[in-house]
């Protein structure tokens, strides 16, 4: 019988979302076009229990932003479209809306429409960068 099988261990039992006991993971949308650098952020973060969306380009990084509300984005200023006005507006527009936090990877040219809180230049280290991701994401756990 499957039950006496000493590997065997039935499966957990579901969970509604709406269970406090086990609130929903902090999430982190990354917009970078480098699949490597998506990989590594990937990789750490759910290791380290987030929830990880990921684009390779401004545009599609802003739809998945739109759908799943992200605690943090993570962009960088060389994915495609990144730099434009319009995609930036549409992006300050969702952060005001679902107070997510922004981490800007590169360097912003004056007159941008992005808040500058959080801007690492490039090259960057991922140590720093997988912190300020966790600092930002308890954060938004603890609002």
């Amino acid at each position: 019988a499957a039950g006496s099988h000493p590997c065997y261990s039935p499966p957990p039992a579901c969970h509604s979302f709406l269970n406090t006991n086990h609130p929903m993971p902090s999430s982190v949308l990354v917009v970078d076009p480098s699949a490597e650098n998506r990989e590594v952020l990937r990789t750490v973060l759910h290791q380290r229990g987030l929830k990880i969306y990921e684009a390779d380009e401004a545009n599609s990084g802003l739809a998945l932003a739109e759908e799943h509300h992200p605690d943090v984005i993570v962009l960088d200023l060389d994915a495609d479209d990144a730099t434009s006005g319009n995609v930036q507006s549409q992006f300050r527009q969702e952060l005001d809306r679902e107070s997510s936090s922004l981490i800007i990877l590169g360097k912003l040219q004056r007159g941008s429409l992005l808040p500058a809180s959080h801007v690492l230049s490039k090259p960057y280290h991922f140590a720093p960068l997988i912190h300020t991701i966790e600092e930002l994401a308890a954060a938004a756990k603890a609002a």
